[in-house]
């Protein structure tokens, strides 16, 4: 279920990766006190680095936006897919070697750092990048879609079905990674999260021995850092609620869960597991509670019911808040390996929230 630790995540791993939207900003405004617990981080001796999807954006452009925001950064502590990408193709490829840009400037940057050559979708190539290119053509999608059916070697930056903009969420990069699929009958190869070579990447530029994954979402953030082979902490700042919560699967579940990054300068307690009638640990799920902070969780007949001690003072606004969270995510994972069934959540009510689960 969710790790423990005694000390606060920071300085417990060296190097920690940040998601941003839904974690560091949402909708172009910094999530309230990210700046102050990313500049806690970096006073305890922690390494930060910015790592996003978004192919779009040079790292440059990311830092600056960072720093707009009040969170001061460097380019040199933004990774981005197309960087990912791109490093995997001079591994393979060669410096020198000449790809096919179908994508914007975030990816073309990062193939000329790489020392990689960009070219058009016409001319001669040893493989072609993808990322999300607002600007990008149709005949440049379709001449790129008929070089990848006839063989040439193809690399998706990521394969985010969506992606915030201005005017709201709009398709992102996936959609095209999935047509290009389709026509040309070529599974893509994908450089961002959920694979690893995006986490691997942001090491390799960064440090670190004892990396953290930190992020919002449970299909790429979380997903990603288990692939990896790295811790991962989970904030409910972005799209995470409780119904995703209660149905990840063992390979979306994080080390860790916060309210928010200030879960990083703090200790992490973990749920205990309390069988109820049935005397010993090997008590069916139905038959325990988790218990964390004065919060009680358990799944009966198919329900989740979290219960609170009547003498507890546990802060529901805070650390109390948290604990409620963990208690809920071991009781339903607990239900959902040994049911194969997500708990029911109608009507639990959410710390903080005024109606029920969301």
């Amino acid at each position: 279920m969710l790790s423990s630790s005694a000390e606060p995540l920071c300085p417990a791993h060296d190097l920690v990766m940040l998601d941003l939207d839904g974690v560091v900003y949402i909708s172009g405004a910094a999530v309230p006190g990210a700046a102050a617990a990313i500049e806690g981080t970096r006073a305890a001796g922690g390494r930060v680095a910015f790592v996003t999807n978004n192919a779009s954006r040079t790292a440059s452009t990311v830092a600056a936006h960072l720093s707009e925001l009040g969170v001061p950064a460097d380019v040199a502590d933004v990774v981005t897919s197309a960087q990912a990408a791109a490093h995997v193709l001079r591994e393979r490829h060669g410096a020198g070697a000449r790809v096919v840009c179908l994508g914007g400037p975030g990816l073309h940057g990062a193939l000329e750092e790489a020392g990689l050559v960009p070219v058009g979708v016409t001319e001669e190539a040893q493989a072609i990048a993808s990322g999300y290119g607002p600007e990008l053509r149709w005949h440049e999608i379709m001449s790129g879609a008929v070089r990848i059916r006839d063989g040439l070697p193809w690399l998706a930056a990521n394969a985010d079905a969506t992606i915030p903009t201005k005017e709201g969420i709009a398709p992102g990069h996936g959609l095209l990674v999935r047509m290009l699929e389709e026509f040309s009958g070529v599974p893509a190869e994908v450089a961002g999260k959920p694979e690893r070579p995006l986490l691997d990447e942001t090491v390799r530029r960064v440090g670190g021995e004892r990396p953290l994954m930190v992020g919002d979402r449970l299909d790429t953030d979380i997903e990603g850092a288990h692939n990896a082979g790295v811790a991962s902490l989970l904030v409910l700042t972005g799209v995470t609620g409780l119904p995703e919560l209660v149905a990840a699967t063992p390979r979306q579940r994080p080390s860790y869960l916060s309210l928010d990054l200030g879960g990083l300068l703090e200790p992490h307690p973990a749920p205990s597991r309390h069988p109820l009638d049935a005397p010993t640990e090997h008590a069916e799920a139905e038959d325990v509670s988790w218990r964390l902070g004065g919060w009680s969780a358990r799944v009966h007949d198919g329900r989740l019911t979290v219960t609170r001690d009547s003498d507890s003072d546990s802060d529901q606004t805070s650390g109390g808040a948290a604990d409620w969270w963990r208690v809920v995510a071991c009781a339903a994972w607990e239900h959902l390996d040994a049911n194969g069934t997500v708990a029911d959540v109608t009507g639990v009510q959410v710390p903080g929230e005024e109606s029920g689960a969301r």
